[in-house]
């Protein structure tokens, strides 16, 4: 197992002001200002009232593991990062993200686990969150 790849991630107009929160180790969630949902992944209206009031806030970057797996077998830039695990995290705002859990040994893993957001840089001004265990 060795550290998996940082590729950088599509920006658009939508995210931009996301990914560039990311470099700065923030990871920021909308929030609809109209019917009060926290709305994950960044988008410009609200997929439940489809207002275009919402505004962001930081996340705490804290979650439980939600669903996960482990590959064994990565392909292309990950092939040479197998075993790795590619997991739900439910964050504690409430939505779900997908992710990597990291710095634990893949077989540890489990649903339920509570986990904190670290953030890895892509070298192109944004970071990729992933997730490692809490250690009490």
């Amino acid at each position: 197992m060795s550290a998996l790849p940082t590729p950088s991630p599509l920006v658009t107009v939508a995210n931009e002001q996301f990914w560039k929160a990311t470099s700065e180790g923030r990871f920021e969630l909308q929030r609809c200002n109209d019917c009060g949902i926290v709305v994950w992944f960044p988008r410009r209206q609200c997929p439940t009232c489809w207002t275009e009031n919402l505004s962001t806030f930081d996340a705490s970057g804290k979650g439980v593991v939600y669903s996960y797996t482990i590959i064994r077998k990565g392909a292309m830039a990950y092939k040479e990062s197998a075993p790795f695990v590619v997991a739900y995290v439910e964050l504690e705002e409430g939505p779900r993200v997908m992710t990597n859990i990291v710095d634990c040994d893949p077989e540890s893993v489990r649903v339920g686990m509570p986990v904190s957001m670290v953030f890895h840089d892509t070298g192109a001004g944004n970071a990729l969150y992933r997730f490692r265990p809490v250690t009490n």
